[in-house]
């Protein structure tokens, strides 16, 4: 069974507006390298729609692009890519798959399948999967910076706090902080 890991940007005060982070080269590589090491990615129908309104035509050369974007895009098209949508049914962006029913029962199957790992980078649906205890390990971008406003991470709130292990920090140039955490015992 592969573990589930959360993985998004986080300003100081818990926004996870995507367009708060610092998008350099050095923070694509290190997502590329987060999405290499995993299986899969799992979103939500919102960031799922999101996503792909632009990297698709970054992959097929639609959209000019720096080398670190484009090597993601064109990674990003050939991995496995899930979506959890009680309202939409057709994803035909390649490589992608629908979540439908259970949550539970569909997120732990999709566990069970994908032993290199699954990476969820929707915040929302994090809430969601955490209150199912289903959140594995969690890697955190966090963004120097303070947004003032949300989306804030859990933002929908957790019926309890959530106790966590510290794998590793790792300081970028840019001044943001790569946090890695598990579950603790």
């Amino acid at each position: 069974m592969g573990a589930l890991i959360f993985s998004l940007n986080v300003t100081l005060d818990g926004c996870v507006d995507h367009q708060e982070g610092i998008a350099d080269d050095e923070t694509h590589a290190l997502f590329t390298r987060l999405m290499d090491e995993g299986g899969a990615m799992l979103w939500g129908r919102v960031t799922y729609e999101m996503m792909e309104s632009y990297w698709p035509a970054v992959a097929r050369g639609d959209v000019q692009a720096p080398p670190a974007l484009l090597e993601w895009a064109v990674k990003l098209e050939a991995k496995p890519k899930y979506v959890v949508s009680s309202t939409r049914n057709d994803f035909p962006w390649a490589n992608s798959h629908h979540i439908a029913g259970d949550l539970r029962e569909g997120v732990q199957k999709l566990k069970d399948e994908t032993p290199a790992g699954v990476l969820l980078g929707s915040g929302k649906l994090a809430t969601e999967l955490e209150r199912l205890d289903l959140i594995d390990e969690y890697q955190l971008l966090v963004q120097p910076r303070i947004a003032g406003h949300g989306p804030t991470l859990h933002q929908g709130g957790l019926p309890a706090t959530r106790k966590l292990e510290l794998l590793s920090a790792e300081p970028l140039r840019n001044g943001a902080v790569a946090m890695h955490y598990r579950r603790a015992g």
